[in-house]
């Protein structure tokens, strides 16, 4: 018997289910990206421009607030107006709204759903390893490749002017991005199953790649050492320091130190002690539920007992959304365990390409993540709570501070710069190879380089955009439409 290919097989826009499209062979699958060029030339990928019926993007961000923290969006909006690179960073559903009106190849694989270049780093893997990968899973979803891999390079563009790069070289820096993800697609797309999807990158990887730089005299010795303190810092960025840094006893009781609003404890968002028991018993019943949502049949998780709360303000697009840190210690208060307890809502993508398949978004983000790192924290799950106003929401779970780390954007060279680029491409890559169709992606984009120049043009126009998008936040706060906390 022989599989033979069909036009819906190979030449449409509308994905193959998932199980149908493992049933393609290689040479089938090839073709489904070559055809893919008909529908969305590769030149094409750099086009972007703004219609007349481009929603307002300071009304997205106000869509997002009405489901988050009240008196947390002034810091939310004083972080986005740094600069047009704290924008971008908090206007991921801008740019979901914006990239579903582009070309696409009709290929879908597990999307970041928001892979600025703030969103990789460094962390621990089960065996204490330091490896690279995409850090922030919030907006995962099944999308077009084309849509994670835009907002990569559009974020080194924008940061490349917030450096003050001159333009050839913001140029040279993405097209290396674009190349970078190219060449490991189609890297993995001849690899063996198990191969792409036990690939990462780890630090030694990453320093082998710089001592390379340094040896062609691409990059200066003072960067590479600079990198090297970034990763052993991040080896001391563990329990016992956020133990050290922020707890101390209160009558006889280990408790998480308040530095409002950034950080607050659950004594000072209650009104009685009885109502701070009773929250204390949720979050004990909530542990043991949390518990069965974890793989392994025995986990360390059962040899701590929960200590203390305190609600916690992260990142930047995130700030609004609950988010709570947990303390528990182990054998006695010097085995202590942070663990990160973050509101899950919908993704922004989700307008764009329909609902999750998960009706709990603790569950996918963490489905997600299991799908795009090559190596995930053994204390994620997920878990619905409901909060002190008496409504449900979904969480998932993960261990706060274990040996992360990042880059130092704000001070790198144009050469740190293009080589930070092509280490998050590779990361990219290797993420959508696991469970998307990275044969079809590698035929599509071919050894040649139309996508990656359209790349370059794509990010130099959308960056134009986000500065344009930038000058209407300042204009919103400059008139009182959007409140504002500065500084925090």
């Amino acid at each position: 018997m022989t599989v033979t290919e069909s036009s819906a097989d190979v030449a449409s826009t509308t994905p193959p289910p998932r199980w149908k499209l493992w049933k393609l062979t290689p040479s089938q699958r090839r073709a489904r990206g070559r055809s893919a060029r008909d529908w969305a030339p590769r030149a094409q990928q750099g086009e972007w421009r703004a219609g007349p019926d481009r929603p307002d993007p300071i009304a997205l961000l106000e869509s997002q607030a009405e489901t988050r923290v009240p008196e947390l969006l002034p810091i939310r909006y004083g972080r986005m107006s740094v600069s047009p690179g704290t924008f971008y960073r908090g206007a991921a559903l801008i740019m979901a709204a914006d990239l579903a009106g582009t070309p696409t190849s009709g290929v879908t694989v597990q999307l970041c759903g928001d892979a600025h270049l703030m969103n990789f780093g460094v962390f621990a893997s089960p065996e204490r390893q330091l490896v690279f990968d995409i850090n922030d899973f919030d907006e995962t979803l099944p999308g077009p490749w084309e849509w994670d891999v835009k907002r990569l390079v559009a974020s080194l563009e924008i940061a490349g002017r917030d450096r003050g790069f001159r333009r050839d070289q913001r140029e040279e820096v993405v097209l290396a991005c674009a190349q970078e993800y190219r060449e490991r697609i189609r890297e993995s797309s001849s690899m063996r199953t198990l191969d792409a999807w036990y690939a990462h990158l780890d630090v030694e990887e990453v320093d082998r790649w710089m001592e390379q730089e340094v040896r062609e005299k691409r990059l200066g010795k003072r960067e590479h050492k600079e990198v090297g303190r970034d990763i052993a810092k991040a080896r001391t960025r563990d329990h016992v320091r956020v133990f050290a840094r922020r707890v101390g006893e209160v009558g006889g009781h280990l408790r998480i130190v308040g530095d409002p609003p950034l950080i607050t404890p659950i004594e000072d968002l209650v009104g009685t002690p009885e109502e701070h028991a009773a929250v204390e018993q949720s979050i004990r019943k909530l542990l043991k539920s949390y518990r069965k949502t974890l793989s392994q049949d025995h986990h360390p998780i059962e040899e701590f007992r929960f200590v203390h709360l305190a609600r916690k303000v992260v990142g930047v697009g995130s700030v609004g959304t609950r988010c709570w840190i947990l303390l528990l210690t182990g054998r006695d208060k010097n085995d202590p365990l942070f663990l990160q307890a973050k509101e899950a809502q919908a993704s922004v993508l989700e307008r764009y390409v329909g609902a999750s398949a998960y009706r709990h978004h603790g569950r996918r983000v963490v489905a997600g993540q299991h799908l795009m790192q090559a190596a995930t924290d053994i204390f994620l799950g997920w878990q619905r709570a409901v909060g002190l106003d008496g409504t449900a929401r979904d969480y998932y779970i993960r261990q706060f501070q274990d040996w992360k780390g990042s880059v130092e954007i704000d001070t790198l060279s144009p050469s740190g710069a293009l080589l930070y680029g092509r280490v998050c491409a590779t990361a990219l890559a290797r993420a959508h190879a696991r469970w998307g169709d990275r044969i079809a992606v590698a035929s599509y984009l071919g050894k040649g380089d139309v996508f990656d120049r359209a790349m370059v043009e794509f990010a130099r126009r959308y960056a134009d955009q986000n500065e344009r998008d930038y000058e209407a936040l300042l204009g919103a706060i400059r008139s009182g439409r959007l409140p504002v906390e500065y500084g925090v």
